[in-house]
């Protein structure tokens, strides 16, 4: 179900994902209106799930995960109960920041960090001897050439805003 926004709900969504921790009424300042109305929509655009939560963006390599790699799962089995468990057990591995469950000769690709070579190459064991699992293939990261954790907002904005 698409909700319907208008310009001042697309600047609100802009606002708040530049920066989380803006008030109310700095936020209000500058999408144009006024402070009670723009709590309203804020929190209308939370209620209709627009809005999905609140997080802080850590430096992992600051806290000491030098360590940056993708695993690709290949398992034996994709019938969907097969699927959905190797899902859930995803869920329970700290090291995986983030898991998509793709169509092709992958089923899983999963976004891992770890604090050196040694933890990840134990963690890489672990995920082998997970059942149903036929192969992993790793690929540690050299640079990142971009970290945009925002939605395009102007690809979906309507025309004239």
């Amino acid at each position: 179900m698409t909700v319907r926004l208008d310009a001042v709900d697309w600047k609100i969504l802009d606002e708040l994902q530049r920066d989380g921790r803006i008030t109310n009424v700095e936020l209000s300042r500058r999408v144009g209106i006024s402070a009670p109305p723009c709590l309203r929509r804020v929190r209308a655009l939370e209620e209709d799930g627009i809005i999905e939560g609140y997080r802080a963006l850590l430096d992992e390599k600051r806290l000491g995960y030098d360590l940056m790699a993708f695993a690709m799962v290949h398992l034996i089995s994709q019938a969907e109960a097969d699927l959905g468990a190797f899902q859930e057990r995803i869920a329970h591995w700290p090291l995986v920041r983030s898991a998509w469950m793709l169509s092709g000769d992958v089923d899983f690709l999963m976004l891992c960090v770890a604090p050196d070579l040694r933890t990840f190459q134990a963690f890489v064991l672990e995920i082998t001897a997970a059942p149903n699992v036929r192969n992993v293939k790793t690929a540690l990261t050299l640079k990142q050439a971009k970290d945009a954790p925002v939605v395009p907002l102007e690809a979906g904005l309507p025309k004239g805003i």
